[in-house]
């Protein structure tokens, strides 16, 4: 796949395009031209059936995932939907199968697609504009963004996961080893300045983490992608979508992430109350577990520039960078002067 993702943008989007024409024969249903929403990590589109029911359909990036991890993404979002959380409906294909290979010539390896239900709703926020919203607004929403939050624990804790399931894992080792899932924030050139700050914060991290341990009521499956995009408001409720990066973590990994995007902004005191607040009304967060916030909040904020530096010569992670760097700076700073 070299080859292809050397191509210009417009011209993978292109070919993509025709694969995602070609996928919707898999699926039941006459469906009409495919409108692509968005092109990252996956490409995701729109299409909409000859009774104008509408869904999502995700072509997922070459290697990401391996079968059986994407098929295990899809049947944790299945029975989620079943015990009634919001989230999107997975849609099995014209022979059952939750996800289906799919090849044409415009592309030179056979591609992961699945097809979603699709939400109405719109985003509460982004990661570069925060969310809008009267103070009272924003607590009441994100009440509900912990309460989903603690939903979605209090399912993994109790769900009996099929044969074959399998997931990464947002671990010490997974965040601060050798090889980060995300990649190594450590070879980020811009993050050179600040090395000796960030190893120390990491050696203490580790530490802690180890004390803090894995026990199942505080580590256990995680969606692990809270961010404003993936939560959609409609109908009045909070709905949860792009399952991409769920694994198994720390609940307070989940809750950090959910946090991340506020941090330094007016509103980062109300979001981190309501959202405490939301997710104790459901499940227990011991004040105990609730006081290590820092340090989960410094671990996202290092999967984000491992993010960023295997994806330099993106316009995403060319712009995202120097914000990433002084937020992990803040608080790795911020982490060591408590301890």
């Amino acid at each position: 796949m070299k080859e292809f993702f050397a191509l210009a943008p417009a011209e993978q989007i292109a070919r993509m395009h025709q694969l995602a024409r070609g996928a919707l024969s898999r699926w039941p249903g006459r469906f009409a031209e495919p409108e692509l929403i968005k092109y990252r990590e996956n490409a995701v589109y729109s299409v909409r059936d000859d009774r104008g029911a509408r869904f999502a359909l995700r072509i997922h990036r070459f290697a990401y995932h391996s079968d059986a991890a994407l098929l295990s993404e899809l049947q944790w979002m299945a029975a989620l939907r079943e015990a009634g959380l919001a989230v999107p409906g997975v849609i099995p294909a014209r022979d059952g199968a939750l996800m289906v290979k799919v090849r044409v010539p415009e592309v030179p390896e056979p591609l992961q697609v699945d097809m979603l239900g699709w939400l109405g709703g719109r985003p509460v926020g982004s990661v570069e504009a925060g969310i809008a919203g009267a103070p009272d607004e924003v607590a009441a929403l994100y009440r509900q963004v912990g309460r989903l939050a603690a939903e979605l624990h209090a399912h993994a804790a109790s769900w009996q996961r099929p044969a074959g399931f399998v997931r990464h894992a947002w671990t010490a080792e997974g965040i601060l080893g050798d090889r980060p899932l995300w990649g190594d924030f450590r070879a980020l050139p811009e993050l050179a300045p600040h090395r000796a700050l960030i190893d120390r914060a990491c050696a203490q991290m580790e530490r802690e983490l180890l004390e803090f341990g894995r026990s199942a009521d505080r580590f256990g499956l995680i969606h692990a992608d809270f961010v404003p995009e993936n939560l959609l408001w409609g109908d009045g409720r909070v709905m949860l979508i792009d399952f991409d990066d769920a694994g198994y973590g720390w609940h307070m990994f989940e809750l950090a992430t959910a946090l991340y995007f506020h941090f330094g902004r007016p509103s980062f005191g109300i979001v981190r109350d309501a959202l405490a607040a939301g997710y104790r009304s459901v499940r227990p967060l011991p004040n105990e577990q609730w006081r290590h916030l820092g340090l989960f909040l410094l671990l996202r904020s290092l999967t984000y520039l491992g993010w960023v530096q295997t994806r330099s010569e993106t316009e995403t992670a060319r712009a995202m960078t120097p914000h990433f760097v002084s937020t992990t700076v803040d608080l790795a700073g911020a982490y060591l002067a408590e301890r």
